[in-house]
C-alpha cells in the first residue's frame, strides 16, 4: 500500500511560481496548492513506503532552487 504525505514548503519571496511549477514534475506529486500563513505551498506526494517518501523530499524536493523550508507530515490514516 502507498504512503501518502503533505510537504509544506516555505519559499523565497516571489519565488513561489517558480518552485511549484518545478516541484509539479517530480515523480510522485500528485498536488501542488498555494496556501496562506506560514506555509506558501502546501504539496501531496505519494511514494512506496515512508523511506521513499523522505527520499523524495531530501533528494528531489530539497534540490530546487529558492526553496527554503520544509515540513513533511505523514498521512496515518485516511477518511
Amino acid at each position: 500500500m502507498a504512503v501518502k504525505a503533505l510537504v509544506l514548503v516555505e519559499v523565497a519571496v516571489g519565488k513561489m511560481e517558480g518552485v511549484a511549477e518545478a516541484i509539479q514534475k517530480i515523480k510522485g506529486v500528485k498536488s501542488v496548492d498555494a496556501v496562506a500563513g506560514p506555509y506558501d505551498l502546501a504539496v501531496m506526494v505519494e511514494a512506496a513506503d515512508v523511506g521513499a517518501i523522505g527520499a523524495l523530499v531530501t533528494k528531489d524536493i530539497h534540490a530546487i532552487p529558492n526553496l527554503s523550508k520544509t515540513t513533511t507530515c505523514v498521512v496515518v490514516k485516511s477518511f
